[in-house]
């Protein structure tokens, strides 16, 4: 049996368990709430910092859509989470441990903004501004070491090549003009003097490069709403799960629920066609459709007509609707009628029957060769086949035919059964 994939159907299935659905909502609204209430309040403080280039040793940044400086400010935001600059945002602090940090960098900016979540504000702020003066502090010392660094290799640089310039000088004055070796001499001695005074220039703008790894453009204040919990997010989240969850709960409800409610019901569960629905407002020639639906199914001239449940009949609140159809039908009232009948018709009462009840009977009527062509579905009014026979009043099983002669008041289709004569016993007055 297949689980019919059509919007109106799951919605349908939906409306039928709205109860369900409404229920898992409101209790994952709730327990969003309850969620909310029970998490402790966190505050951001964000402190934003102007980063510059502190001298030529900086390395280069490919310019894109998202970042047009050139210094690589990704890279600076990794820095200012190290575990460097958290040891030195301790040491400001007084060596306590800070809350995690959060660096991000807005596009196309040269600003850094240093968030940092506690559960009291004043603690963020004060943790935000100690971050970033230690990362300003660590971005200082790291430039003056490499500058340092590059100083101290120019400087050798430099000695070693006004080492050779001294060499080449003392070399040059023993030998006489117009030589070679004293042109190739002098040649060296030209060269090193365009390098002493490269290495010289570059070392005196290495000493007077200004170092300033950036400013404190936006500090950290305290702040007055905390961050979180949100409400939104906590409420949307318990609501969504609510839903899904009691999206799945209807769909496992309705799936377990054999109850036959609607026509999609019923031929979805038990797999029959239905050829006609009563239970809603019928239309004009609704009923002969029916007829002729059931006179082209039936394969025979007699057609049982079986109720489910028994009572439908009974508890109609309607009349009972005609229906005209050249079959002989059967409803059930005869013990012959199960074993004359070329097939049958189910009428099904919406609400109250399950399919189980409807594939036994099902069952029952194949074991006696009798075809199920389809099924009539109904809530109060329900349909009476003409010519169906009025139920009558038959004699006890005990009045038994002995003889097979007939009254000449009963038809051959409803012979009373007369009792057998009972022997007599020994013993026993007749």
């Amino acid at each position: 049996m297949s689980s019919g994939t059509d919007l109106d159907e799951h919605l349908s299935l939906l409306r039928r368990r709205w109860l369900l659905l409404v229920g898992c909502v409101v209790v994952g609204g709730t327990a969003g709430l309850a969620l909310m209430r029970l998490t402790p309040a966190a505050y951001t403080a964000t402190t934003q910092v102007l980063v510059v280039p502190v001298g030529p040793q900086e390395p280069a940044n490919q310019v894109t859509g998202r970042q047009r400086e050139a210094l690589n400010l990704d890279t600076e935001a990794q820095i200012a989470q190290s575990s460097v600059v958290a040891a030195r945002a301790a040491g400001e602090l007084g060596g306590a441990a800070p809350e995690p940090v959060e660096v991000s960098v807005p596009p196309n900016s040269a600003v850094l903004w240093i968030s940092v979540t506690a559960g009291d504000p004043a603690v963020a702020a004060t943790q935000s501004r100690a971050y970033a003066e230690a990362y300003l502090a660590n971005r200082r010392e790291s430039a003056l070491v490499s500058l340092t660094e590059q100083q101290q290799a120019v400087l050798s640089k430099i000695k070693q090549v006004n080492a050779g310039l001294d060499q080449v000088v003392k070399h040059l004055g023993g030998l006489p003009k117009g030589t070679p070796e004293h042109t190739i001499a002098a040649q060296r001695q030209s060269v090193l003097n365009r390098q002493a005074a490269n290495l010289a220039l570059r070392y005196d703008a290495l000493r007077t490069v200004a170092v300033t790894p950036g400013s404190v453009i936006g500090p950290a204040a305290p702040p007055t709403a905390p961050s979180s919990p949100s409400l939104s997010l906590y409420l949307g989240t318990g609501l969504m799960a609510g839903l899904l969850a009691g999206s799945a709960a209807a769909y496992a409800r309705d799936r377990l629920d054999t109850r036959l409610r609607t026509p999609a019901d019923v031929e979805r569960l038990t797999g029959l066609p239905v050829l006609s629905d009563l239970s809603r407002p019928r239309e004009h020639g609704v009923l002969h459709e029916l007829a002729c639906a059931v006179v082209s199914a039936c394969p025979g001239k007699r057609l049982l007509v079986k109720a489910l449940p028994a009572d439908l009949y009974a508890s109609s609140l309607a009349e009972p609707l005609a229906v005209s159809a050249p079959l002989v039908v059967l409803d059930g009232s005869d013990v012959r009628d199960l074993a004359r009948a070329d097939a049958a018709v189910l009428l099904v009462g919406l609400g109250r029957v399950t399919a189980e009840e409807v594939t036994a009977v099902v069952r029952g009527l194949a074991r006696h060769d009798v075809p199920t062509v389809g099924v009539v579905t109904a809530t109060d009014a329900v349909p009476s086949f003409i010519p169906l026979l009025e139920p009558r009043t038959h004699p006890p099983l005990g009045k038994l035919v002995a003889t097979g002669e007939l009254d000449a008041n009963v038809s051959a289709e409803t012979t009373p059964m007369q009792a057998f004569p009972h022997p007599r016993r020994p013993g026993k007055p007749t």
